[in-house]
């Protein structure tokens, strides 16, 4: 919660998976989260957010990143400050994609892979994949403003068979 309790403050997206087997081309996965301007949230994003390209106003970080997996516990962050987020931007959308090199990646190719949200200790969010098996990418987790100009989490678990160049590109455009 903010500081005035209404609505999302700062939230943290943590991204774990295992290692390739020995012999096997690095797994990587990538967080990332798309930012839509408030007078047009199913058009084209205002800016993306990845390992490689943080937020204009660095309300939205990468703080952890893993291009293999390796590590204990959650190998990638992305935080997310909506407490300072500019009222221009109405909603956010997080999701995962798998790099392809090496050969085609699904999340069923992966082995203990999941995501969480947190604000705080606080679990608002916890996803295993297994919904999207097929899928080389998926939105996780959807952040739109209300009225009241407070921030609010939904649950969206979708999959998509696209390369993380393309899943940026569409991964918010389908209402739901």
């Amino acid at each position: 919660m903010n500081a005035d309790g209404d609505g999302l403050g700062k939230v943290q997206v943590r991204l774990r998976w295992d290692p390739s087997p020995y012999g096997e081309p690095a797994r990587h996965l990538d967080i990332v989260a798309a930012t839509y301007a408030a007078g047009d949230p199913y058009g084209r994003p205002e800016y993306v957010v990845y390992h490689e390209h943080r937020s204009p106003d660095g309300t939205i970080t990468m703080t952890r990143h893993s291009e293999n997996g390796v590590g204990l516990g959650y190998v990638e962050v992305m935080e997310l400050e909506f407490d300072r987020l500019s009222a221009a931007y109405g909603r956010v959308v997080v999701g995962v994609a798998i790099h392809q090199n090496g050969g085609p990646r699904t999340f069923g190719d992966l082995s203990h892979a999941g995501v969480v949200v947190v604000e705080g200790y606080r679990q608002l969010l916890a996803d295993d994949f297994t919904r999207v098996p097929d899928a080389t990418a998926a939105t996780v987790a959807e952040f739109t403003r209300d009225p009241s100009g407070a921030w609010r989490l939904r649950e969206l678990v979708r999959g998509f068979d696209s390369n993380p160049e393309g899943f940026m590109a569409e991964m918010g455009r389908v209402r739901q």
